[in-house]
Order: structure tokens, then sequence, then C-alpha cells
């Protein structure tokens, strides 16, 4: 079974703002066994719309779409599908009900004849309610396919995939089942990997295709099946993981569904019961938010500091402003410095550091653009490691950030 997302709304396709939703969809599709065929994105226009449709029913079973349902004039979903499906916009009371008791509850303030049309909906829809928000989703059906309208909102979205569209689609279909499994690994490019594991590659099942995921010097390695019977496929996945783990031992860290690395690297510390501290010049706290993102840091990240220009890291840091003249602000000495002071600060039993020149131009230091050094500060001493990132800023920043964190995890098996 296949399904076709898409997204409705000019300020998609003028890049005001990133199309979150059909990633989460998406996901969620392929969690209960209904494959992606295609993800759009159209303007606000009803032709446009139209068109959309019309391709999107006859490629896939299930079309799923998001956004242009608000109660001002540029918001044509509703009309376009009466269109689309001979149909006409009728009075709903129970979605007057709804956005009369949100409006009083939450709102505080009287409800505006423009909120009174999300009451407004096509007569051959199954209305579905939308509990977070004021416009329903819709549920349409014709010649065998099945069209959903849900709000772009991405928590109204999310909310009504939720607790309506998934539970009636599972209901409603016998369907497969999809499974992923994706190995994370660090310290190899992609070329590499694909010529070490080419072997194990070639005889793969034809059931089950590999693909490769590089993002700033890490290769996340999906396998992809799908089956009918959840035993046998599962069965089938672990056969073909357990030789790939062998074949990149070396390099991998974990999966991806048993959290991100730097979640990981946070269950070993707090296994270990030690605790961390970051200094960041050059990632300027992108490399502590990668922590701080996942829930339960505070169980082991006590603090950190983004002391960005060189008197901040004298005056914050501690570091000796004579080491700096001497060796650059940009420098292994330095790195070492930071993470060596950072630790102190927060008493910690690791701590890591990153100064560097991620461009376009030189800041403080002469180095030349892409130059990183990341300092590491370990229960048994400091060391600090030089890297050259390449000349793209946001690259540059990324994969200094990922670089440390393999750093890290290395130091952490070590004791």
């Amino acid at each position: 079974m296949k399904a076709h997302i898409i997204t409705i709304g000019d300020e998609i396709l003028i890049g005001q703002i990133v199309d979150t939703n059909s990633a989460y969809i998406s996901t969620a599709l392929n969690d209960i066994g209904i494959s992606v065929y295609q993800i759009s994105s159209v303007q606000d226009d009803k032709d446009h719309i139209l068109e959309s449709f019309a391709f999107a029913k006859a490629t896939s079973d299930i079309i799923i779409v998001t956004g242009g349902l608000g109660p001002t004039k540029d918001d044509v979903t509703k009309s376009t599908f009466c269109e689309f499906f001979d149909d006409e916009l009728v009075f709903n009371q129970e979605v007057l009900d709804h956005v009369t008791h949100l409006f009083k509850k939450y709102v505080k303030k009287p409800l505006l004849e423009s909120n009174k049309t999300q009451a407004l909906v096509p007569s051959k829809a199954t209305i579905l309610t939308n509990r977070f928000g004021t416009a329903p989703g819709m549920w349409m059906e014709q010649d065998g396919k099945i069209f959903i309208s849900m709000p772009g909102v991405p928590h109204e979205m999310k909310g009504l995939m939720e607790y309506e569209v998934l539970p009636r689609l599972k209901e409603q279909f016998n369907l497969p089942y999809i499974l992923h499994k994706t190995l994370l690994t660090y310290g190899m490019g992609e070329s590499a990997i694909a010529q070490r594991i080419e072997t194990f590659e070639n005889e793969l099942p034809s059931a089950i295709k590999l693909a490769y995921l590089p993002s700033f010097g890490r290769v996340r390695l999906r396998l992809s099946t799908i089956g009918i019977i959840k035993e046998e496929v599962d069965a089938i996945m672990q056969v073909q993981l357990q030789k790939l783990e062998i074949l990149v031992e070396d390099i991998f860290i974990g999966y991806e569904d048993e959290g991100a690395f730097e979640s990981l690297i946070g269950q070993l510390l707090i296994a270990q019961g030690k605790t961390l501290s970051i200094a960041e010049s050059c990632t300027g706290g992108s490399l502590v938010q990668r922590f701080t993102s996942n829930p339960g840091a505070s169980g082991y990240l006590v603090g950190s500091t983004v002391t960005y220009a060189t008197r901040s890291k004298i005056e914050v840091l501690g570091v000796d402003e004579a080491l700096i003249e001497k060796h650059s602000v940009v420098s292994a000495e330095v790195a070492e410095a930071m993470a060596v002071q950072v630790k102190k600060m927060y008493n910690t039993d690791y701590a890591i550091a990153t100064t560097g020149n991620a461009g376009p131009s030189k800041g403080d230091s002469d180095a030349a653009v892409g130059t990183v050094y990341i300092g590491i500060a370990t229960p048994e001493g400091s060391i600090a490691h030089h890297f050259m990132m390449g000349n793209h800023r946001e690259r540059v920043i990324g994969k200094a950030v990922n670089k440390a964190l393999e750093l890290l995890h290395e130091e952490i098996l070590k004791n």
C-alpha cells in the first residue's frame, strides 16, 4: 500500500518554514506498514492543488494533505476538496461546538465570524476531531482511494495522526510489516565502508535493501525489508545485521532506534557514574545542544560554556594569556587548556573543548579556514587532536561536533 503526502503552503515553497510534517508522517506511516511513494509541496493555488490531487490519486492508495485549513481567505483546501469530489460545504454543528469550547477555555475572547467558518466542511467528509486546534481533520474516499486532510500546524497534525488517522488506517487495512534497522558508524567515510562491505551488499537477499546515509563525518547504514509475518521478517533481518556488525565492528557504535550517539554516550556516563562538562569556541554551542536535546542529560552533564572570543577564554575559563600569545587561540595547546579548565570549573570527570576556524574569515587566528582542535580532559589526563574539516562553515561545525562525540566516546570506553 502506497501513500502520497501533499503539503500546501507558499511559506514552504519560498523557504520561510521547513516542512517537518512530511518527515513525521512518513515515519508514522512506515511504522504501521504503509510505504510513502511521494512527497509534494504545492502553492496555495486551487489549480495546482487539483493537479496534485489527480496525480496522487492515480499513483497512490492513500493521500495525506496538510495545510490550507485556516479561517483566512488564503486557505483554499476545503473548497478545493469540494471541487475535486464534486461536493459542497455544509455547516457542521459538532465542529462549531468544538471551536466554541476551545475559545471559551483557552482564548478567552469572543468567537469571530471567520472562526465560525471552520464549521463549514465538505458534506462527503468524515470529520476527524482536532483535539489541539479549531480546524477539523477530514477523511474522504473516492474510487477506493482515501484522502485525509489535516491542518499544517505541527502539533495539531501530530494529534490527529495519533488519535484519529493511524488507528483508522490500522483498523481498515491488513497492513504488512515494514522494518528499518539503522546502524550508526563513526570515523570512516562512505566510500571506504562501501568497499569494505561490498561482498556483503552483493549477497544480500533481494527482500532486503541497504542504504548509505552520510553526514558530517559519520555514516548511517540502513537495512530495510517488508513482509507479512513479523517474526519471519525480524528473523531474516537479524541474520543480516549480525553479518554487518562484524564487518563494521571497529566503527559501529549502536543502532539509531536505541537513541542518538550523544544519548548513548550519556548512558555510558550514567552507567559509570561519571560527569561531563563542555567548553566551545568554533562550534558555538552546537555540541552541548546535542546533549541537552535528549531527556535525562542533567544526569551526567554538569555545565558548559561558549567562550567564543579570545578574551572570554582568558577571563571565563582561565586559559593562560601567555599560552594563547605563544601558540595562537586556534591551537592544540589552547584546546587542551580549555578542556582542563572547564573540567576544573565544573568539577567533572570528563571535559571536551573545541577551538578552530570555521570561516569564512580567519577571526582571532591566522589558522586556515577549516582548522579545528578538539581537547579532551579525562580522569587519566588530557590531550588535543588536530583536524582539517574543509572550507564550508556549516560542514566544519557539523564535522567538528561529530568528531568531538567520537573522541569522547573512545575515551569513556578506555576507562
